[in-house]
């Protein structure tokens, strides 16, 4: 008799735990299809399957062996290959019943080569429309209206995390079969002026700070560029440092790994830049508020604004300041504090508690006093549960 009531206040007390997500893997998950083991070998040459387990929500189109074999006979470059295959990645969960259940039977979504940047206009979003019959079909945007794949079966769906599902063709696009340039290939000043950060580019330049750039790009780089209307404001204060200055000032707005904006997200904290030499540090703190990004340099924060190209291994984001090292420029005082407002009165009125204290005090009624509840809870539950047990 116990029993039938310890149940159900088992599954509750199982309910009031913290849930937990696990990051997926998209190279184990293909490896138990071995029809899919050329798409799942070029996921990995083309760091696609990074850049997939590092997304919270996702769906991935695969395609076997065969119609890999058709893109392959193209004889694309491997960066044109990883271009192609990003429009495989829908950055939204499409699970197989959801693909059914589209609002008016047709709908857009950006995919991973969207994303990027290197996509003009819109030609990296992929149609996927219910057709007759129950079949589902996929096509690009820049692909003449043509919905060239359809949907196969369903191969692995963890809601609402990843899906990947297969469908029968490779999505065409000549968009994204363009010839790409490798990594070594790309002017990143070049990119730079062509997104709205021209005069930040223009300085990276004229400083000779571009071949430190450009030789990092190799083997990994982001780069912070803040926007034209923003330097044109700060041209003032740039002009009065000496030229191996500007060089450092320039080279801090650069970090010698790949970050991309997920990557940011999770891994806060102190970021090393190009301009970093013995003890001169020359470092910032990446910060996340929400889904706000931010540089902390100690004199300012700047905050990130857009993405001008994600291409593994480089990233450039645009940002709306400049950021200014410490070792170039005093951190503002502390304000002084604000006088008493008790008019001489013998008691003194209690200091409002700081924004930092504030933030420590919600985050501790948060944090510590949110789990000694969620403790309680399941004292009283395990309690009732002994009772019970014992009648």
């Amino acid at each position: 008799m116990a029993l039938k009531f310890l149940i159900p206040l088992f599954f509750y007390l199982f309910l009031l735990l913290p849930s937990t997500s696990h990051g997926h893997n998209i190279t184990r998950i293909l490896a138990k299809y071995p029809e899919f083991s050329t798409f799942n070998h070029y996921l990995t040459l083309t760091h696609l399957a990074g850049d997939i387990n590092r997304r919270l929500t996702i769906t991935v189109l695969a395609v076997d062996n065969a119609a890999m074999s058709s893109l392959l006979s193209k004889k694309l470059s491997t960066y044109t290959i990883r271009n192609v295959l990003s429009l495989h990645v829908l950055v939204d969960y499409f699970g197989a019943k959801k693909l059914h259940q589209i609002s008016k039977g047709s709908t857009l979504t950006a995919s991973m080569f969207q994303s990027t940047g290197a996509a003009e206009g819109t030609s990296g979003y992929v149609n996927i429309t219910n057709l007759k019959g129950g079949k589902v079909g996929f096509g690009v945007v820049d692909g003449d209206g043509k919905l060239n794949a359809h949907f196969v079966k369903s191969l692995k769906e963890i809601p609402y995390n990843i899906s990947v599902l297969q469908i029968s063709q490779v999505l065409t696009s000549a968009e994204a079969e363009a010839p790409t340039a490798g990594p070594s290939e790309l002017n990143l000043t070049s990119i730079m002026a062509k997104q709205g950060c021209k005069a930040f580019a223009d300085l990276i330049k004229a400083s000779g700070a571009e071949t430190t750039f450009q030789t990092n790009i190799e083997a990994g780089l982001t780069v912070f560029c803040p926007t034209d209307n923003v330097v044109k404001s700060f041209a003032p204060q740039y002009k009065h440092l000496t030229a191996s200055q500007k060089v450092s000032l320039l080279l801090y707005h650069g970090i010698p790994v790949y970050q991309s904006l997920q990557m940011l997200k999770t891994n806060n904290g102190i970021m090393n830049t190009l301009a970093t030499d013995n003890a001169n540090k020359y470092d910032f703190t990446v910060q996340t508020d929400g889904e706000d990004v931010t540089l902390e340099t100690k004199v300012t924060t700047a905050k990130i604004t857009g993405t001008v190209l994600d291409q593994e291994p480089l990233v450039i984001y645009k940002i709306n300041k400049v950021l200014l090292p410490k070792e170039l420029y005093k951190a503002p005082e502390a304000k002084p504090p604000k006088p008493s407002k008790n008019n001489g009165d013998d008691e003194e009125e209690a200091d409002a508690p700081s924004e930092q204290e504030s933030d420590d005090q919600t985050a501790d009624e948060n944090g510590a006093g949110g789990l000694m509840d969620g403790g309680r809870l399941i004292m009283i539950a395990l309690s009732l549960c002994m009772g019970i047990l014992f009648m």
